[in-house]
């Protein structure tokens, strides 16, 4: 994993043809609308302002040199398939979704060495956007055949004001599998047992987890299936929280030694 990188000057402002408008692409192309980039926005099951919206994927990627697959990860192979024809070697292609194994490989495949691509995980969203929550991070994953592209995406995400990460896939989903994927479990049953943000006898100990909650519901509660779904190491990463939770569940109806059952302080 690379350091994060100082905020770079902004690039000439340039066009960009995002595909997906769900509740994800609408906060990352208001941000690059922003940034001072035109934007041209295809997605025929949402409602895309006029201002922003082509008339076909073929009107949107015209001209564009950043393609953004925001569309569920699912949907992404059979866009490919539909873009691959309409692209060229001066365009870069980047997708924004949250597990990058299955999209990389997909798009090395269906891309390769012609048209260059770059795996991004941008881990804020349209919550923390509104809220201008700090630092804001995206993890990229270049592909082995476009160093420059993945230059090319480190410096336009460090003129977005993002620290910028550099991770190969497959360690991106194993920590996204232990931290995003757990969180969203986690979030998912506490609320389904009526853990929610709005208990009055909150005490600070809980506001951590309050602010989680609604991290979850605002940013992407929507995507809790596909998080968990499409992550090849969320299974692993669930089994195992839930087996120490079993052994700890099991440890005090025994009425064991209260030491040995304490949290431990962190690291110093």
């Amino acid at each position: 994993m690379s350091a994060a990188k100082p905020r770079e000057p902004a690039p000439p402002a340039t066009t960009f043809a995002v595909l997906g408008y769900g509740r994800f692409g609408q906060a990352f192309a208001d941000l690059l609308v922003q940034a001072g980039h035109r934007v041209r926005v295809w997605d025929p099951h949402a409602d895309v302002p006029a201002a922003l919206a082509a008339a076909s994927m073929p009107a949107a990627v015209d001209g564009a040199a950043w393609i953004v697959l925001a569309m569920p990860v699912p949907h992404m192979r059979a866009a490919l398939l539909a873009l691959r024809p309409l692209l060229h070697a001066g365009q870069t292609v980047i997708d924004v979704g949250s597990v990058k194994m299955h999209p990389c490989a997909t798009m090395d495949e269906l891309l390769g060495a012609a048209i260059p691509h770059v795996g991004t995980h941008p881990l804020f969203g349209p919550l923390s956007l509104a809220r201008d929550e700090r630092p804001r991070r995206v993890v990229i994953c270049p592909a082995a055949g476009h160093p420059q592209a993945a230059a090319h995406v480190g410096a336009l995400f460090r003129a977005l004001d993002c620290e910028v990460i550099e991770q190969d896939p497959e360690a991106h989903d194993r920590a996204m599998a232990m931290t995003h994927a757990l969180a969203f479990f986690v979030a998912k049953g506490l609320l389904d047992i009526g853990v929610d943000d709005g208990l009055a006898l909150a005490p600070p100990s809980f506001q951590g987890m309050q602010h989680m909650l609604a991290a979850v519901r605002g940013d992407a509660g929507h995507l809790f299936a596909a998080i968990q779904r499409e992550n090849p190491f969320a299974a692993e990463a669930r089994a195992q929280l839930l087996a120490e939770l079993e052994r700890v569940h099991r440890q005090l109806l025994a009425d064991s030694d209260g030491d040995s059952l304490a949290i431990p302080a962190p690291p110093a």
